[in-house]
């Protein structure tokens, strides 16, 4: 063998493995939404903070197959399957219909969620601190909100008797809110209207009806139809001039009046960050349910402004932030 043919055959096994290497195929995570992926930008956003924290970037060294609903409950089951079919890695969810699509579909891929309902009650985990199984990851206590919400809302306009409640129906925990909504309007001696919305085409005329009621004030539910829309719910509001409070600051930044609850950004960029230490190799049964603990109460004084109202200085006080 001559000493250049034997150069070239070392050379060539030395690229062989690194040639191999660089052909493996990218992890996959599955994103599944249950709205669209415009209205849920900012969630996004968040949850490849979460990913880049611990090492991966969309494109570089992973890739991330996106479903998105469209606000469509039915459509659920069928992008459930694509992903399973596909074997991704990790599937992430945002909502509790899609979250428990996915338990139902699989029980070997890995299932990070966010979900307004007890995850242990729902059969998605064992305990909290020690999941078990394949999935984990935030638990937003929703329904606990709803009560602090209307007292909020009570402190700001103790002339209100008519108050509204805004409900997804196909939400698995709507008839808890409703109940535990109804409970605190009685406390209060408030009469509760609730108006159920599926769809944005539900929107309009349920504020036409908040208008002909003579509603005194509006609480949106936690919900990801509402997340997604949430620059129509606030224009309605505002053109109809109906003090309106929100489950998350996104709204209040979308210029609501009120906002209290979780943080979106957080439990998205939480999810992040679960499903890269999925991906380098910790079991999703492992990980403990994150359960947040902060909730944030946001003001926006210049809306308060166009419809005239004067917030209270123990309101002030309370609130985490004021947009002026």
């Amino acid at each position: 063998m001559k000493r250049r043919e034997f150069i070239t055959l070392i050379g060539g096994a030395a690229v062989l493995p690194l040639a191999a290497h660089a052909q493996q195929p990218l992890p996959v995570v599955g994103f599944l939404g249950g709205g669209n992926a415009v209205g849920g930008k900012r969630f996004i956003e968040a949850f490849h903070a979460g990913l880049r924290e611990m090492g991966f970037v969309e494109g570089q060294n992973v890739a991330i197959e996106y479903r998105f609903a469209q606000d469509r409950v039915e459509r659920v089951p069928e992008l459930v399957a694509d992903l399973v079919r596909r074997r991704v890695n990790v599937i992430c969810t945002s909502n509790n219909v899609t979250t428990l699509a996915v338990k139902k579909a699989t029980s070997e891929i890995p299932l990070v969620f966010v979900i307004g309902l007890d995850p242990v009650s729902m059969g998605l985990v064992s305990t909290i601190n020690r999941p078990g199984g394949n999935a984990t990851g935030v638990y937003f206590l929703t329904t606990l909100l709803a009560p602090k919400r209307l007292e909020l809302m009570r402190a700001l306009l103790p002339q209100a008797e008519f108050v509204a409640a805004l409900v997804n129906p196909d939400n698995p925990n709507a008839e808890d809110h409703v109940r535990d909504l109804q409970a605190a309007a009685g406390t209060f001696g408030l009469q509760l209207l609730v108006l159920k919305l599926r769809e944005v085409a539900d929107f309009e005329p349920a504020f036409a009806t908040l208008v002909q009621r003579k509603i005194g004030a509006v609480l949106v539910i936690s919900d990801s139809l509402f997340a997604t829309n949430r620059l129509q719910l606030v224009d309605l509001a505002a053109r109809n001039a109906i003090p309106t409070m929100y489950p998350w600051r996104d709204f209040a930044d979308a210029g609501g009046l009120l906002s209290y609850g979780d943080s979106l950004n957080d439990a998205a960029r939480h999810i992040g960050l679960y499903a890269g230490r999925i991906l380098k190799g910790d079991k999703a049964g492992d990980l403990p349910v994150w359960v947040p603990t902060k909730f944030e109460f946001v003001l926006n004084l210049r809306t308060a402004k166009t419809l005239g109202l004067a917030i209270p200085a123990s309101l002030l006080a309370f609130a985490d932030e004021v947009i002026e």
